[in-house]
């Protein structure tokens, strides 16, 4: 393996690194995947492919919106053979969990952090954008934007935790370092979750084999030891406080204006929440847990029903 922060090989130094759209889902977001790849086909540029990331059981329903540029990618493909999904009964069999004697109880929200690290052990491009399937594009993009002087840029919003408000935030981060083999002493007051970021392939590559060296087991029973964990922190954390930022450079600005939680918009909140977007804001995101209608979605930014 070639060493953390580099590239394949010399002559990837001497052309414009490749670029992969990665989206994790599921079928309850079907028709919110359906308008995410409407609106990247309209309106994003610079990506060779987009790969789309479900369990085994969601396959044939995703695989509608496969072509020449977008494939459905089978967990099964992704991650070990010993993580296994079940319905759930204490939720009267409605929701999922993945069961194994490596990792604690897992739901879907953590297989789908699972899965968008282990793309980069299949992927052939050098970075990787994250997308979540409830995202929309409202303005063109260039995933070009990710890269720099052969650098990825990596999202980072600095000495966010230190303040009150992020309990959660600094849980992961802790976990992130336990992962990685961080000494507990090395305190990260840094956040790095958002949707529309982007990684270095061969970083994300670089992290695992650094994991499985430090705890002598695959690294997602390392990271699914530990429920409370963010795939972002723990590539944050790898990239600055394992690597010293080789092959990164930083941004704080949020290329995706994202409606976290509360009660769905209404039709003038939405508007306002668009016409409102920085101008570096290219996308919107409505948290699926939310309940916002896709319908009204598309109605709200005139892409059409279907």
């Amino acid at each position: 393996m070639n060493s953390p922060g580099t590239d394949a090989t010399p002559e990837a130094t001497l052309r414009a690194p490749t670029a992969a759209v990665v989206t994790a889902s599921y079928a309850p977001d079907f028709e919110r995947c359906r308008l995410l790849c409407e609106t990247l086909d309209r309106h994003v540029s610079g990506f060779a492919h987009h790969y789309i990331l479900v369990e085994q059981r969601d396959v044939a329903l995703f695989r509608q919106l496969e072509d020449s540029r977008r494939s459905v990618v089978d967990e099964r493909d992704l991650l070990p053979s010993w993580l296994h999904a079940f319905d759930d009964p204490l939720s009267l069999f409605r929701r999922r969990i993945w069961l194994s004697l490596r990792t604690q109880p897992l739901r879907g929200w953590h297989v789908q952090q699972l899965r968008r690290i282990a793309i980069a052990a299949h992927a052939a491009e050098d970075v990787l954008v994250y997308v979540d399937s409830d995202v929309a594009f409202l303005k063109p993009f260039d995933c070009a934007a990710f890269s720099r002087d052969g650098k990825v840029r990596l999202f980072r919003r600095e000495d966010v935790l230190s303040s009150d408000g992020h309990g959660e935030h600094r849980i992961w981060s802790r976990n992130a370092g336990d992962a990685l083999g961080i000494d507990a002493s090395r305190v990260s007051t840094h956040d790095y979750i958002s949707t529309l970021i982007a990684w270095r392939r061969e970083t994300v590559n670089a992290m695992c084999a650094g994991i499985e060296k430090t705890h002598g087991r695959d690294w997602a029973a390392v990271i699914g030891s530990a429920r409370q964990f963010s795939e972002c922190m723990i590539y944050g954390r790898y990239v600055d406080d394992v690597i010293g930022g080789a092959g990164h450079f930083h941004g704080a600005e949020e290329f995706c204006r994202v409606h976290w939680n509360g009660q769905p918009l209404s039709d003038d909140a939405f508007r306002h929440f668009v016409a409102t977007m920085a101008p570096e804001q290219v996308a919107i995101g409505m948290q699926s847990f939310i309940g916002t209608d896709v319908g009204r979605i598309r109605r709200l930014i005139g892409h059409g029903a279907r």
